[in-house]
């Protein structure tokens, strides 16, 4: 554990079963352990890669943490397991996806975690609620704020502002 506090930023996505509850119950299981201190708006999404999935609903939250980044991994993962997901099921239907998008200003690469997320600065679902609560972060590898990366997302069809939020 580390002894300040570190704020980190969380990507949720869910498109399976009530993906509404299972993005509130993730946020439920996260403040037992995490501060949370900023919670986007909920947006409807297109998936991306395997497309013959349902669509996901996508939110990102701001915490405060004194986890370390494997810590907040390994309560993630944890997170993961108890809303029903199964191990290794990246790019088909899964009932909560949690990702580490940034862990303060620090840069990681090991072979379990990378952080800032390695494809957080082309995907709109992640940058239009990230940029909601955080326009102004900057990604430490690019020196571009959140809103400055998502005006320069082509592709930002499919992302709408879910009704229920």
């Amino acid at each position: 554990m580390s002894i300040e506090p570190i704020t980190a930023y969380l990507g949720l996505g869910s498109n399976m079963g009530n993906r509404q509850d299972n993005l509130e119950r993730a946020l439920d299981f996260l403040t037992q352990r995490l501060r949370l201190e900023k919670v986007s708006s909920i947006y409807d999404t297109e998936p991306i890669g395997n497309v013959q999935q349902p669509r996901f609903l996508n939110l990102a939250c701001q915490v405060s943490t004194r986890l370390t980044p494997m810590g907040l991994l390994t309560l993630a993962k944890g997170i993961e397991s108890k809303l029903g997901r199964l191990p290794h099921t990246s790019n088909s239907p899964r009932p909560i996806d949690i990702d580490i998008l940034f862990y303060s200003d620090q840069i990681i690469e090991t072979p379990e975690l990378i952080i800032p997320h390695p494809r957080v600065a082309e995907r709109a679902f992640v940058l239009v609620p990230l940029a909601e609560i955080a326009p102004d972060l900057v990604h430490p590898v690019t020196g571009k704020t959140t809103k400055q990366l998502l005006e320069e997302v082509t592709e930002v069809q499919g992302v709408f502002k879910w009704k229920n939020s």
